[in-house]
């Protein structure tokens, strides 16, 4: 009788703390409430500032989207210190403070997508639990070093969709343990060949729809575990032969939307035998210099999806045929 009691009891009281937990939301915000969390989303239109009042204190996710939020303050976060995620989507940001993180020390993901940050201080991504911070669809003009610590414990950076000109090797040096670099949609022209020496761990990286003409030798020298390389969308022109060699784990690497004419003598030597390739959209120009590009193309053509749409655009004479479909004489080369 005793133990039915107990457990009646310990029901009740679970029930209550659900129930007033329930109770407590935002005006303009729906919560779903369990024992030990609670998940906030904010994306209901008159939303202007930030909503501290009714926040459970056991939050543990916080979304606000499309609102007019227009500003952030740290002590806005101290409502919520056991906060694992925070989402600040389409809000209207034109700044952060510096110590914004500093009363959520278990905060792991920091999205700050679709906003209208320019400038951020220095310190602002300082902190020690953060693993995975995304800034898309921004209006920076320079990734700061600054931002963060040395050693930083961050594995995802998101940079994509800004108005980034350069990528610093100081900036990535304090990031040992990126596993994801996403520069998608900048304006990077030109890339120093040490800028990514320090990311042993990569894994993604992405530099598509850029204005990037040519890459140095050296530009994938150190990351070893690289498994992703998206190039699509720039202007390159020409790639060094020995770009990829070191890359024996690249799984997919993206080339379409180019100005190649020609692949180096090279290039793919000792490529992953599972590595996947796209090369449509490209001026492929047939001549004697797309010998290599030819014959890989025909020994490996279950490496390239899309391997019908690879076609010349020079000479006239040869415009659009597809490249593997070409013989010897087509393409001026010799017999052996």
């Amino acid at each position: 009788m005793k133990l039915l009691l107990l457990v009646t009891f310990v029901a009740l009281a679970e029930f209550d703390y659900k129930r007033r937990s329930a109770l407590s939301c935002p005006n303009l915000c729906s919560c779903s409430t369990e024992s030990s969390s609670a998940e906030v989303v904010c994306s209901k239109g008159g939303l202007t500032g930030f909503p501290k009042s009714g926040l459970p204190p056991n939050t543990t996710t916080l979304s606000i989207q499309n609102t007019n939020l227009g500003r952030i303050a740290a002590g806005d976060l101290s409502a919520v210190p056991s906060l694992n995620y925070l989402q600040l989507y389409h809000t209207s940001l034109p700044s952060l403070p510096s110590d914004l993180l500093v009363s959520v020390p278990r905060l792991d993901t920091l999205d700050l997508t679709g906003n209208e940050l320019v400038n951020l201080p220095a310190n602002v991504f300082n902190h020690g639990s953060l693993h995975s911070l995304v800034v898309r669809n921004n209006r920076l003009v320079e990734a700061n070093p600054a931002w963060f610590s040395d050693n930083s414990s961050l594995l995802h950076l998101d940079l994509s969709g800004n108005q980034l000109t350069s990528i610093s090797a100081a900036l990535l040096h304090k990031l040992p343990l990126l596993q994801t670099l996403d520069l998608d949609g900048n304006n990077l022209q030109e890339l120093p060949a040490d800028v990514f020496r320090s990311l042993r761990h990569l894994e993604t990286l992405n530099l598509a729809g850029n204005k990037l003409i040519t890459l140095k030798p050296q530009t994938f020298a150190h990351n070893l575990k690289l498994k992703h390389l998206y190039l699509q969308e720039n202007r390159l022109q020409d790639l060094p032969a020995n770009l990829l060699h070191r890359l024996q784990q690249l799984e997919f690497l993206l080339l379409n939307q180019n100005q190649l004419r020609h692949l180096p003598t090279g290039l793919l030597d000792g490529a992953n035998p599972s590595l996947q390739i796209i090369l449509t959209g490209n001026p492929w120009e047939c001549d004697g210099k797309m010998e290599y590009l030819w014959k890989w193309l025909t020994d490996h053509r279950q490496n390239v999806p899309f391997e019908a749409e690879v076609t010349c655009d020079q000479p006239k004479t040869l415009k659009n045929l597809q490249v593997s479909s070409l013989n010897d004489s087509q393409l001026g080369v010799r017999r052996q």
